[in-house]
């Protein structure tokens, strides 16, 4: 399983640019597969593992700067990844769009940022939508968390508000498929 280098990216500068005086903690708690990636240039264009590049570098950072509370420290870099992913003409395109749209048009994204997998829209209303990933050859709460978080973002920037998310299922508790349900108004 892979992970895009802009995903990548946004775990590096979530570190950098919230908490600069901690950078260098961070990078020294890491394994050395996965501090290697990051004490290099990181391209935006390449594909990096899992494991290695995405869950346990934001594991370490979720223990570093949220008390381990990995549900509330994936959420937030996945909210800070949507927001440099949808910056400029991204950010206005997505504000003029209604927010069921918006998450419809990230599931076709999806694909983009992790790969080998899928995301299905199961369900779109004018108020909810539930989403379906499947193909994930590996996964962990730390994923699942960040793309909760990611949608979340994308979600408001296009003026939802109150969202809510429960989670029939997730590959990372050892179901088929992670299922997200989301509601907003």
């Amino acid at each position: 399983m892979e992970i895009k280098g802009t995903a990548v990216i946004a775990i590096r500068d979530y570190i950098k640019l919230n908490h600069k005086e901690l950078y260098d903690k961070w990078i020294e708690s890491l394994p050395q597969e996965s501090s290697g990636l990051y004490k290099n240039a990181i391209d935006s264009t390449k594909w990096y593992p899992l494991k290695e590049a995405g869950i346990i570098p934001t594991k370490k950072a979720v223990d570093l700067l949220f008390q381990s509370d990995y549900e509330k420290g994936s959420w937030e870099m996945g909210r800070f990844s949507a927001e440099m992913a949808l910056t400029g003409i991204y950010k206005i395109f997505v504000k003029a769009s209604s927010p069921g749209y918006i998450v419809q048009r990230a599931s076709r994204v999806f694909a983009t940022y992790y790969q080998p997998c899928k995301m299905e829209v199961r369900k779109n209303t004018d108020k909810n939508i539930s989403l379906e990933i499947s193909d994930m050859t590996e996964s962990d709460s730390v994923i699942e968390y960040r793309i909760c978080g990611w949608i979340e973002k994308a979600l408001e920037i296009s003026g939802a508000k109150n969202c809510t998310f429960r989670f029939p299922k997730s590959i990372a508790k050892g179901d088929e498929v992670t299922q997200f349900d989301i509601t907003w108004e």
